[in-house]
């Protein structure tokens, strides 16, 4: 593993995949978090998005990331509905390279402690994976992170939207290592689906989208390991409608 990171360091030089980063969290707007962000009407929704590099869209531009991606699609499907809800630009927590322990320590340092918002989502695990953390540490800080994201949610768990973790397997990047990965992955999703359930939340599997990247390279971004764009309107087209419904109630 050492030898793999060895090279995914020089991999980084060029492309931006899958590294220890700058921990600083990264928000709608490329800033540290804004303390002042409230909700501004009784229409207005606020969203947190927790997570890792799939989190920050690394390799593509920030409105081509799922979060921004998914506040555009409620709203234009608001807008359609002649609806009065909007949803403000999303408060994002993630840093490329996050493991599950780097998330709760950023969500610890992000200056959002005391705020509650009307929906969280979170992706968290690959970096878990990828440092060959055992499956029995992830569980207990998936736990953990998820119990701080319904908090947020103001402890209502319809308003919170767990996302498996991709298979990178199939990119560029995992190439020579598919066979390995996926299984991996596969783990890791089975804990966090399972505890998922248990706490009632929301569980959107996204994995099998990422696996199409194996035969259409158009869904990964330049970096060979990231998706692109068009994955994560894949993405978002499957968690809108949920995520709307949710709001809606």
């Amino acid at each position: 593993m050492k030898a793999f990171q060895i090279i995914l360091i020089v991999l980084t030089s060029l492309s931006g995949c899958i590294k220890k980063a700058d921990t600083t969290a990264v928000t709608a707007n490329n800033h540290k978090t804004d303390n002042s962000t409230t909700m501004t009407s009784p229409d207005s929704l606020t969203y947190l998005a927790l997570g890792d590099s799939y989190t920050i869209g690394q390799s593509v531009n920030r409105e081509q990331s799922f979060p921004h991606q998914l506040t555009d699609a409620l709203n234009y499907s608001f807008i359609s509905a002649k609806s009065p809800f909007y949803v403000q630009y999303p408060t994002i927590i993630a840093t490329t390279g996050w493991t599950t322990d780097d998330l709760i320590n950023g969500i610890a340092n992000g200056g959002i402690t005391n705020k509650k918002f009307s929906f969280v989502t979170l992706l968290i695990g690959v970096n878990d994976q990828y440092e060959q953390l055992s499956l029995s540490n992830y569980k207990v800080k998936f736990v953990q992170v998820l119990k701080i994201a319904i908090n947020f949610a103001n402890g209502d768990t319809s308003r919170v939207f767990v996302l498996s973790i991709p298979d990178y397997g199939v990119t560029p990047f995992g190439s020579g290592r598919t066979s390995v990965i996926g299984p991996e992955i596969d783990q890791f999703n089975a804990v966090n689906r399972d505890e998922s359930k248990k706490a009632g939340v929301n569980y959107l599997n996204i994995t099998t989208i990422s696996r199409e990247a194996a035969t259409n390279r158009g869904l990964v971004a330049s970096d060979g390991l990231h998706p692109s764009a068009q994955m994560y309107k894949l993405w978002v087209q499957q968690l809108e409608p949920v995520v709307e419904v949710h709001l809606k109630k």
